[in-house]
């Protein structure tokens, strides 16, 4: 683990020993709704059976009040958000996908640990390894973006590649959640070998996070 991901994992598992209660995580952020879709790159963690294992460990110490378990095929690491579908026009996102498909291409499949439990306010999520690999695909993706649009969304500062397990409900004591977080945090981690980034349409559903997928860029497999 480099000094930068030891440092944030030590940081935020210090600040969530004085946090007294989780913060919901489901607010309705500004522009969402419950009728509104927004694309937005991610990684998806489909067919990664050692991931799921691990995940599907943890959640059988997670289920607490206060905790909402993300199902396996709702796994995510967010990238790079576009905006909302309902004002994105067609010809833009296909010129983006053509851009993103030319430059992944030349980049090689991501190979990922994720572990361990990292937790904050919001939720409980996976620490994401390494973190140098995953800054050059979004750094890809905002250089598409940026070959089409005048101006790329989204700040390009404050990025920190995690995989949420669990979202905060409601704004639950957190002492019941670090107990078990502590008997947790020395599971090993899992690994995934991950061979395309995925524009999706992201929805809200239920408490949890649902999408369509709307087109792939391979990562060059050679």
């Amino acid at each position: 683990m480099s000094s930068q991901e030891l440092a944030s994992l030590d940081q935020r598992w210090t600040a969530y020993q004085d946090l007294p209660e989780l913060t919901n995580h489901w607010y309705w952020r500004p522009g969402w709704r419950a009728d509104r879709q927004f694309y937005t790159w991610h990684l998806t963690f489909e067919q990664q059976p050692e991931l799921h294992r691990l995940v599907n460990d943890l959640h059988q110490h997670l289920a607490i009040p206060g905790l909402d378990l993300v199902p396996l095929d709702g796994l995510h690491l967010t990238m790079q958000g576009l905006g909302f579908t309902d004002e994105i026009a067609d010809v833009d996102v296909r010129a983006i996908v053509a851009e993103a498909r030319r430059r992944c291409a030349l980049l090689p499949p991501l190979e990922l640990t994720l572990g361990p439990v990292d937790p904050d306010a919001e939720g409980v999520g996976l620490l994401v390894q390494p973190w140098d690999r995953v800054d050059r695909l979004r750094a890809t993706l905002r250089a598409a973006i940026g070959a089409i649009w005048p101006a790329v969304p989204e700040s390009s500062d404050g990025f920190r590649p995690h995989v949420t397990i669990a979202y905060s409900g409601s704004p639950a004591p957190t002492e019941p959640i670090r107990s078990q977080l502590a008997n947790l945090r020395n599971r090993p981690p899992a690994r995934a070998t991950l061979n395309q980034v995925s524009l999706i349409a992201l929805r809200r559903d239920n408490h949890t996070y649902r999408w369509t997928t709307v087109a792939a860029a391979p990562l060059n497999s050679i």
